[in-house]
């Protein structure tokens, strides 16, 4: 990161977030410059030492957030953040001050401050913050540019996301089309697993040819080798005609064999033949039969502790892992989520006949923090749900349900996620705040919100804080 204490000319890295510190007491802006400066590479620090250079800055260069004192001679920190958010809304406001008041809090905050730190602070305290406003800040300017694309269209017939993982699976989408080879596909339950089998289809030579997808574990264990390798009329009471199993009937082209975890013993030996010779024997025939299909199979179970277990042969597993595809859980690519929502957004909106036009800030936020352990086709009931409870053109948080409002991960537990809105959450919000920062001391705190030790004993009661 570089350190610029000047309001000059913009760094060589323009692409760098910018955070501006404002503040006019010398040692207190280096402090806190140098406290940013060498936490991170990821943005850029420029120092001020007024309101007025701080907005002659964001006048003239895009910025992400601005750390600004309260109380600075000319303009003070709450006349910048009003010139802030009306040059650019989504630019974090972050306030900085010894002289803390309920009023200044409610008004900081209604007004779009992102938050308020008091001096002296903890630097690591002033990181964690600066670093949420900053998220937040690509957050806002993510949403925007997600809205900025209109109708989100996958092109190609490809996945939707910009991660390297999905970048990963791309590239092995293609090397299993071109060659035609047996896959494994790996992943757990909704993340995907048939979008990547109908993808590998769709690039491969047999793409003209029919997929036929089927879930082992949806068909008993005495029909699946039926429905598979088909039968002759009077192979068994009821066989009254012949049946062409999927195997014959996906000649030539692909058959995706979802959960073949839950194959029979049997089956998978009938499986293995196929894949050694490309032929097998349906029930109650006297002549095998010969197909040319590429067998992609899936499991959302880790497929080498059952073959360690003996429930599933080693043989076979090694047949169909000529090649391996991991799908990735969504949680494992948060930057996938919003490309993601967008898509199922405008996907089931026309199908709804609905005109929705985006997705809030803070719905998204909740979107990009959950942890999906249904991972995409969970994601993709979640906006399905929120388009047909919207009631404007943008989805809103309300319109979430309530298992995605709170952060699954205990280390998060105590981040505020969504900004307070009224009044009376503005102030529980400041005053569990400022107790946390004096360490439960109820007397200091009550000093520093401008009220009476009593007074805050009450409103500690209200709004039940522990």
């Amino acid at each position: 990161m570089n350190l610029r204490m000047a309001t000059g000319k913009t760094a060589s890295a323009e692409m760098k977030p910018t955070i501006v510190v404002a503040e006019d007491d010398r040692a207190m802006r280096n402090l806190i410059a140098t406290v940013l400066g060498s936490s991170s590479r990821t943005f850029e620090v420029v120092a001020v030492e007024n309101a007025h250079e701080a907005m002659d800055y964001v006048e003239n260069h895009a910025t992400a957030v601005v750390v600004t004192d309260l109380r600075m001679p000319g303009a003070s920190g709450l006349d910048l953040l009003d010139f802030v958010k009306a040059k650019s809304a989504m630019t974090q406001v972050v306030l900085v001050t010894g002289y803390a008041t309920v009023e200044s809090a409610v008004r900081a905050l209604k007004n779009g401050a992102y938050d308020y730190i008091l001096k002296p602070f903890n630097t690591d305290e002033l990181l964690r913050i600066v670093e949420l406003a900053l998220e937040r800040y690509l957050l806002v300017a993510e949403n925007d540019r997600l809205k900025s694309l209109g109708d989100y269209q996958v092109e190609n017939d490809d996945l939707v996301g910009q991660s390297r993982s999905i970048e990963l699976v791309r590239r092995h989408i293609g090397a299993a089309a071109a060659h035609e080879c047996s896959v494994f596909i790996s992943g757990e339950s909704g993340s995907g697993k048939e979008i990547v089998a109908r993808l590998i289809h769709a690039r491969s030579k047999r793409s003209g040819k029919r997929f036929i997808a089927i879930n082992c574990a949806a068909i008993p264990d005495n029909l699946i080798e039926s429905e598979l390798f088909g039968y002759k009329r009077g192979a068994f009471t009821g066989a009254d005609r012949d049946k062409v199993g999927l195997f014959e009937a996906a000649n030539d082209g692909t058959l995706f064999l979802d959960e073949i975890n839950s194959a029979s013993p049997s089956f998978q030996a009938k499986l293995m033949r196929v894949l050694q010779d490309g032929s097998f024997m349906p029930m109650g025939a006297t002549h095998s039969v010969t197909v040319d299909v590429q067998v992609l199979a899936a499991t959302n179970k880790p497929i080498m502790e059952l073959v360690e277990q003996q429930a599933f042969r080693e043989d076979l597993y090694y047949r169909l892992m000529v090649m391996e595809i991991h799908m990735p859980p969504l949680r494992e690519r948060s930057e996938d989520i919003g490309p993601l929502a967008y898509y199922f957004l405008n996907k089931h909106a026309q199908k709804l006949n609905r005109k929705i036009t985006g997705i809030s800030t803070e719905a998204l936020s909740v979107l990009m923090r959950y942890d999906w352990p249904g991972n995409v086709r969970e994601l993709e009931n979640i906006v399905q749900r929120m388009i047909i409870l919207s009631e404007g053109e943008t989805i809103e948080a309300d319109n979430l349900p309530d298992r995605l409002m709170a952060p699954r991960d205990a280390k998060l537990a105590s981040i505020d996620y969504l900004p307070p809105q009224s009044l009376e959450e503005i102030e529980a919000y400041f005053i569990r705040k400022t107790l946390r920062d004096t360490r439960g001391d109820r007397a200091l705190a009550a000093e520093i919100l401008g009220i009476d030790k009593s007074t805050l004993w009450r409103k500690i009661k209200r709004y039940e804080i522990e």
